[in-house]
């Protein structure tokens, strides 16, 4: 799953590398290290903007809150629970086959972080005391330092408890959209611990090159069949991991010092 990552780019920034062709500087987002379910998140999008004469669809740079809301959902309180949607599924399940439909976006990252598990039953001897180790995060990233643009989703669900004029009427959601992680060795692989993604976790956001960032996004491309192969895993070998500080385990902690490359996993953590 992917349940935790960073966004630190400037939205000038994001706009030049997915030609955008609308964004608000008063919706710009402070750099992120520590994203967490509903936060408010950038997404690339194509749709026609807003009250525009012109309906054809733009490319968007959007805030968007994570943890996606189904438009017929009777409340909005499960929406921190549905942060991701598996590609093997997503387009035939009831909360996102309709989103998967013509609600595409790309959800832009530095990368994303995940924790080894390892052995659940293994302890430490601590002062004579047994005691459950800390799980080590990992940072993904790509290898060669682009950004990371995580598949998603985005829908729209109307609060029908305040008025139409209300600021808080509509809400706008999002999702990753996760693959099975890469077995194969990472591009750069720390000194010791995980040499593939799939060691990390089982699960990895899916990442969309370059390549297919316009089809995904493009709100007219609506059958399933054309759109399923868009769910493909990226090449594999464009990622490397390493190890950073439990403190990323803390969600008010939040720092580029959370990025950095440590050495080896923790004194006390798995790994």
């Amino acid at each position: 799953m992917c349940g935790r990552y960073a966004s630190s780019r400037r939205p000038e920034d994001l706009a030049g590398i997915f030609e955008i062709e609308k964004w608000e500087p008063e919706e710009a987002l402070a750099p992120d290290y520590n994203v967490a379910p509903t936060k408010e998140v950038y997404a690339v999008l194509d749709r026609p903007v807003k009250d525009a004469a012109d309906r054809n669809p733009v490319r968007q740079l959007r805030t968007l809150k994570w943890g996606l809301v189904p438009s017929w959902a009777k409340t909005p309180e499960g929406g921190a629970r549905m942060i991701n949607a598996r590609a093997e599924t997503v387009y035939e399940k009831p909360s996102y086959r309709r989103a998967f439909a013509s609600r595409r976006c790309i959800l832009p990252a530095d990368g994303y972080y995940e924790w080894v598990t390892g052995d659940a039953e293994r302890d430490l001897e601590v002062e004579g005391k047994k005691k459950r180790p800390r799980k080590q995060p990992y940072f993904v990233t790509p290898a060669d330092g682009s950004v990371f643009a995580m598949a998603g989703l985005y829908e729209f669900w109307r609060d029908r408890t305040l008025p139409d004029e209300h600021p808080l009427a509509w809400w706008v959601t999002c999702t990753v959209i996760t693959t099975e992680a890469e077995t194969a060795p990472l591009a750069v692989a720390p000194a010791e611990g995980p040499r593939s993604l799939a060691d990390i976790h089982p699960r990895m956001p899916l990442m969309l090159t370059p390549d297919r960032w316009d089809a995904w996004l493009d709100p007219f491309r609506t059958d399933v069949d054309d759109l399923r192969p868009l769910l493909a895993p990226p090449p594999e070998g464009l990622m490397r991991a390493y190890p950073v500080s439990t403190s990323v385990s803390n969600v008010r902690n939040n720092g580029p010092e959370l990025l950095k490359e440590l050495e080896g996993p923790e004194e006390g953590t798995l790994f």
